[in-house]
């Protein structure tokens, strides 16, 4: 894909965004495990050591400190904690993995076809709901830990999450994503095409053929393939005159959101249609100019629940740096940075 961009400076931002995430005081809780992803991939793509070392300092401080129950969203922590265990082998991280892959397996709330339950606690939070932000909290953590460990259960259930949440979740008329589903109701709540909603999905989904080695000899791929192929092609024509895309997708008015654009964007790289390449440039250019001199990523809208109505979500404010603001724009870069070597 045809990217213009000066891979000097999108190292140097790298740098100065992952610098101010990691002095961020942020918890073993799905907003560190996504920044701390960005930080990851960081380091997969620059080689920088200090960015590994930082987060092993700052991970064997937590343990010692004492660890949170397992939920969903605490399960996010995993993505960290792959990069640790492969680069160091130490098996206190792996011991890790292992405790949240057995929550998920085998303790954690679902529903239906054993499809997981959105949770952010110890407690029933949301009763049989499936949220798009579980597919990268804990279905994307499960893929890329069955291949880690060749342990074909852990891909089949992170394959079969992937696949109910597309049928619960996207709209086959307009191919974007609701935000939730209330299985009990049999509705989508407010029926909202929420902006980071769809980048949880679209970056997710463009990550399976990544990760999953002969992806096509697994039935669920060519599904989840389709899918992402036809979110991205409608989400496209969503773009706003900025290069972002706004935290409601189809309601013109709606402000701007950093997160959810970065992770849409990321997502177009790595799907690789090559006709994408101009609603990347736009998206990279507008999250950059979103990115202040010392790594703090603005516009992000905040800890959002699936909320009641559009209103709901549009008085959600944008004033603090997130973690979630900083791993997706991580990952963007990131995947710019490998597009572009």
């Amino acid at each position: 894909m045809k990217i213009e961009t000066d891979q000097a400076h999108i190292g140097q931002v790298i740098h100065q965004v992952v610098d101010y995430t990691l002095r961020m005081d942020l918890t073993w809780d799905w907003s560190c495990g996504v920044a701390y992803y960005g930080v990851s991939r960081a380091f997969e793509v620059t080689g920088e050591k200090e960015y590994l070392e930082r987060m092993a300092v700052w991970c064997d401080e937590y343990i010692e400190a004492g660890l949170p129950d397992w939920n969903v969203n605490t399960c996010a922590m995993g993505h960290m904690l792959i990069t640790l265990y492969e680069q160091t082998k130490d098996q206190k991280y792996l011991d890790l993995i292992l405790s949240k892959i057995d929550y998920l397996e085998n303790k954690a709330e679902r529903f239906g076809d054993r499809v997981l339950q959105h949770t952010v606690s110890s407690k029933n939070d949301f009763p049989e709901q499936c949220w798009a932000d579980t597919l990268f909290m804990a279905a994307y953590f499960l893929l890329r830990t069955g291949v880690m460990l060749n342990e074909k259960p852990f891909i089949d259930d992170a394959l079969h999450q992937f696949y109910w949440h597309i049928n619960y979740l996207q709209d086959e008329q307009t191919s974007l994503w609701y935000h939730g589903y209330n299985h009990i109701n049999k509705d989508h709540i407010s029926g909202i095409y929420w902006g980071r909603a769809n980048a949880w999905a679209a970056y997710t989904m463009s990550r399976v053929s990544k990760v999953l080695p002969e992806g096509y000899l697994y039935p669920p791929f060519m599904h989840i393939n389709s899918s992402l192929r036809d979110q991205l092609a409608s989400i496209k024509n969503l773009q706003k005159e900025d290069g972002l895309w706004g935290t409601v997708l189809d309601y013109s008015d709606s402000y701007s959101e950093v997160s959810a654009s970065a992770g849409i964007a990321a997502a177009m790289i790595t799907n690789n249609n090559p006709l994408h390449g101009k609603y990347v440039q736009r998206a990279l250019n507008g999250v950059l100019t979103n990115i202040s001199e010392n790594g703090r990523v603005l516009n992000v809208s905040g800890g959002t629940a699936v909320m009641n109505d559009r209103d709901g979500y549009l008085r959600v404010d944008k004033k603090w740096a997130q973690g979630w603001g900083q791993g997706l724009s991580l990952a963007l870069l990131a995947v710019v940075m490998e597009n572009n070597k």
